[in-house]
């Protein structure tokens, strides 16, 4: 009977054996899952952290655009800014000097829409709006304002303005929308921030003149086909024939959005016609006036290209051929 009790006592101290090795490897496993799902998560984390920036600077920046009228600080003709000479009325600006300044694109006026902010847009490059948002500078942006509700059914979906970086380039984005008051009508205003690059390269050459009448200058037409500003800088002409060949880059100067400008050989003499700008190329011995004939009656080819920043070689983006 006592050969059995302490037969059945080891079986027992065997079983309880089996049973702490069972926990102790369980326990082992567990602490070794809880670490790796650890490392996973803080992987999984500097992405969601990436994201997190990105819809809290659209959030941000939807803020800035609806809850004032924005402000403009103008060049003080140097490196820096003249502060003393600051102002809430940047929609009154020239392209010029908003690319020279600083500026917040705030759109309200006295708790409302103020529609001359938003025509006021286009003349402020997508650089300097997404500045203005405090986006980062591998952040860009596209913003779109239309009519959400008016007593004209037909104004419904009216597009105000539409403008910014393409999306499809972005590898991450976030969207932000808010609807305010324009008189009786109600304005819904979407933002979406994201990483796509912030180059508005939209120019399109669309018309040379290289045998002016009665004398005077040669000229060419470029449109901006984006709703906001384009900056020259960065882009150049390049003009040849059968005998010559010649190339100016651009180093300053602005095109508002949705707008024609003239760069001409003369502009004393140049009629501006639909032309929102006028720039003087003659001073760079591309584009004649008068009996100075610099583009070949007979036969040329103008090209408008662009160098990327941190690029060597342009792009050519559009092209006029003649003869």
């Amino acid at each position: 009977m006592e050969e059995a009790d302490w037969s059945q006592m080891r079986n027992d101290e065997r079983g309880l054996t089996a049973v702490i090795e069972f926990l102790s490897a369980f326990t082992l496993f567990l602490m070794i899952l809880t670490a790796f799902m650890s490392l996973a998560q803080l992987e999984m984390g500097s992405n969601d952290t990436e994201i997190d920036q990105v819809d809290q600077a659209v959030v941000s920046g939807l803020d800035r655009l609806t809850s004032s009228s924005g402000w403009f600080v103008p060049s003080d003709g140097g490196d820096g800014f003249d502060h003393a000479n600051s102002t809430k009325d940047w929609h009154m600006q020239s392209a010029a000097a908003l690319e020279k300044g600083r500026v917040q694109t705030g759109l309200m006026e006295n708790n409302q829409l103020d529609m001359q902010r938003v025509s006021a847009l286009s003349n402020v490059t997508l650089a300097s709006f997404s500045q203005g948002l405090g986006l980062d500078e591998d952040l860009t942006a596209f913003l779109r304002i239309s009519i959400h509700a008016s007593n004209d059914d037909s104004r419904i979906g009216l597009i105000l303005f539409q403008g910014g970086a393409d999306l499809n380039s972005a590898r991450m984005a976030s969207t932000a929308s808010s609807t305010v008051r324009a008189g009786s009508e109600l304005v819904l205003i979407t933002l979406e921030v994201h990483d796509a690059n912030r180059g508005n390269e939209n120019l399109l050459l669309t018309e040379v003149m290289a045998r002016p009448i009665s004398g005077g200058p040669e000229w060419i037409e470029v449109y901006n086909d984006n709703a906001f500003a384009t900056s020259l800088y960065g882009w150049s002409f390049n003009t040849s024939s059968k005998s010559t060949s010649n190339e100016v880059l651009l180093q300053q100067g602005v095109i508002s959005g949705h707008s024609v400008a003239l760069f001409t050989g003369s502009l004393t003499t140049q009629e501006q016609g639909n032309a929102s700008q006028m720039f003087d190329l003659g001073q760079y011995g591309l584009l004649g006036t008068g009996s100075m004939n610099l583009l070949d009656d007979g036969d040329g080819i103008v090209e408008l290209r662009f160098t990327r920043p941190g690029q060597i070689n342009p792009v050519t983006y559009s092209k006029a051929e003649w003869g």
